[in-house]
C-alpha cells in the first residue's frame, strides 16, 4: 500500500489509469454484447472451385477478378461495386433474390427470378467468402422461423426503423433519385434476414448492436403474419394507406353518388 502511495503523484500514473479502464470497459462490452447469429462457414473445397468457376465467367466482367469493383460511367453508375469484405450473406441475398446477375445498369437494381440454383448461388457466396475476405454470413435457421418470433414486438420494431420506406404494412414505397422501397410481400425469412444485416442499395445496415438476432426474427414473424392473415377491413386496396382509399372513395364513392342522383332526377321528371 505504501508503495501505491508514493508512486500516486507519478506523471504516468494517469495514463495507467486510463489504459486500466479502457481495458475493464472493453472486457466488459465483450461479456454482454449480443451475439452474432452467423452459421459458421463450413464451405468445401469442390464448392469454393465451383464459385470461382461461376464467378470468372459471369461476375468478373463487372466486379473485376479481384473483386475490387469495375468502372463509373458517364451516368455515374458503377458497372460493378466492390465485393471486397461484403460476405457471403450479401451475395446469397443479390444473387438469391434474382438481382444478380443484373441486366442493366441504373438508379436500382430490381428483383427477378433467380438465375442460378441454390446450390450454385452457395457455391458463389462460399468463393466471395473466402476470396475477397469475410463479412455477415448467411444467418442461422433458427432466427428464420417466424414461429419462434413476437408478432407484437416485430410490428413496433418494424413501424419504427421499417415502415418510413416499405410502408407500414411491407408494401413498398418511392424514394429520390428513380429509387424505391420494395415490397415485402412473399420475400423468403432468409432474405429479409440478410437484407438487414448487408444494407443492399438504399437500405441501411441494421447491425446486431442495432437489432439484435432475436429482434430481427420478431420483424420475420411479423412480415409473416402480414403474408398470412386476411386484411380485417376486406378489400385491402394494396395496403398503400390513406392515399389509395381516398382514390377509391373519390373515384368509386363519387361516381356511385353522380350516378344516383342522375337516376333520382330521371325518375322524377
Amino acid at each position: 500500500m505504501n508503495a501505491v502511495m508514493r508512486h500516486r503523484r507519478h506523471p504516468l500514473a494517469l495514463v495507467v489509469v486510463l489504459l486500466a479502464a479502457l481495458l475493464a470497459a472493453g472486457l466488459a462490452y465483450a461479456a454482454v454484447a449480443p451475439t452474432r447469429a452467423e452459421a459458421s462457414p463450413a464451405w468445401g473445397e469442390d464448392e469454393i472451385a465451383l464459385g470461382q468457376e461461376l464467378f470468372v465467367a459471369n461476375c468478373a466482367t463487372c466486379h473485376g477478378l479481384d473483386g475490387a469493383g469495375g468502372y463509373e460511367g458517364a451516368d455515374g453508375n458503377v458497372a460493378g461495386p466492390s465485393l471486397i469484405g461484403v460476405g457471403a450473406a450479401s451475395v446469397d441475398f443479390q444473387v438469391g433474390t434474382g438481382r444478380m446477375p443484373a441486366q442493366a445498369s441504373g438508379p436500382q437494381v430490381p428483383k427477378r427470378g433467380p438465375q442460378y440454383t441454390p446450390e450454385q448461388t452457395r457455391a458463389l457466396a462460399a468463393y466471395v467468402a473466402t476470396a475477397f475476405g469475410a463479412g455477415p454470413a448467411i444467418p442461422e435457421a433458427q432466427y428464420l422461423d417466424p414461429e419462434n418470433g413476437d408478432v407484437a414486438e416485430g410490428a413496433e420494431l418494424f413501424r419504427v426503423n421499417c415502415a418510413m420506406c416499405h410502408n407500414f404494412a411491407g408494401s413498398g414505397g418511392a424514394l429520390t433519385e428513380g429509387k424505391y422501397a420494395p415490397g415485402l410481400e412473399g420475400v423468403e425469412p432468409v432474405h429479409v434476414y440478410e437484407a438487414m444485416v448487408t444494407g443492399p442499395q438504399s437500405m441501411p445496415v441494421f447491425s446486431d448492436q442495432t437489432l439484435d438476432p432475436q429482434q430481427k426474427n420478431d420483424i420475420i414473424a411479423y412480415l409473416d403474419y402480414l403474408d398470412t392473415t386476411p386484411s380485417p377491413g376486406g378489400l385491402s386496396l394494396g395496403s398503400f394507406g390513406p392515399v389509395g382509399d381516398g382514390l377509391f372513395v373519390w373515384v368509386v364513392g363519387m361516381t356511385a353518388l353522380v350516378a344516383c342522383a342522375i337516376w333520382l332526377g330521371a325518375k322524377a321528371r
